[in-house]
């Protein structure tokens, strides 16, 4: 009888252990992986900023149960982007899911300022810019991180002292009158040669223009300060 007892208790802890194993829940996602995913993918879409990349990936709700994935991968929706405040998805295919995570990517490098207060009509000279560092994202956009992009620019609204120098407040200098004369320089492969013609068009430096030739052909070119007009070939 006591055999017999001990066979029906072994065949009840087998199937005790059995049915455990056949409820038992698969693995579930590593949230520490989920962050590393997310941290990676900026940091590969934030190449090529101008400064140095730091991510910081916001904070997953733990109680979170998805199953584990083999290969995680990190996506960004057309409404974000790799650049301050953003919004990473990561998805799973096999398991199929998908989880959104905050994150921020900081970029600290260098901007120009206002050395000196700008006024409105001023032309920027060197002298009147200063590069200062740091977090690029914080600033408002199109600010100009090299001061070349400035100079020689005009003014068209005040800028403060130490505020950042934006593309939006300043445009190219005059280089081109209607009716001025103007040289139109041919330049090619070993070859350089200029011509006199006559501007048809107002036109900023770097703006297309056309002018007219003493031969009356109209040509179209870039401007260039100095009366120039570049043909490139």
């Amino acid at each position: 009888m006591n055999a017999y007892l001990g066979i029906v208790i072994a065949a009840l802890g087998l199937f005790a252990q059995t049915a455990i194993a056949q409820t038992a829940e698969p693995p579930r996602q590593d949230i520490g992986v989920i962050k590393q995913t997310v941290e990676r993918f900026l940091t590969t879409q934030a190449v090529g900023l101008p400064g140095e990349i730091k991510v910081v990936v916001g904070a997953i709700d733990p109680r979170l149960k998805m199953p584990a994935c083999p290969a995680p991968q990190g996506f960004l929706s057309p409404a974000n982007k790799a650049w301050g405040k953003t919004t990473v998805g990561v998805r799973c295919s096999a398991p199929n899911w998908t989880i959104y995570v905050q994150a921020t990517v900081h970029v600290t490098g260098d901007y120009v300022v206002a050395a000196v207060p700008l006024a409105q009509g001023q032309t920027i000279m060197e002298s009147d810019l200063a590069k200062v560092k740091g977090d690029l994202t914080m600033l408002p956009a199109g600010i100009i991180v090299d001061a070349s992009q400035a100079v020689g620019r005009t003014v068209t609204s005040s800028v403060r002292l130490g505020a950042p120098v934006r593309q939006d407040a300043l445009r190219n200098q005059q280089a081109i009158h209607q009716g001025q004369s103007v040289r139109v320089v041919y330049n090619g492969a070993g070859f350089s040669v200029s011509s006199e013609a006559r501007a048809l068009n107002n036109a900023n430096e770097g703006q297309m223009t056309q002018v007219r030739t003493q031969s009356g052909q109209v040509l179209t070119g870039i401007a260039k300060l100095g009366g120039i007009v570049d043909m490139t070939y």
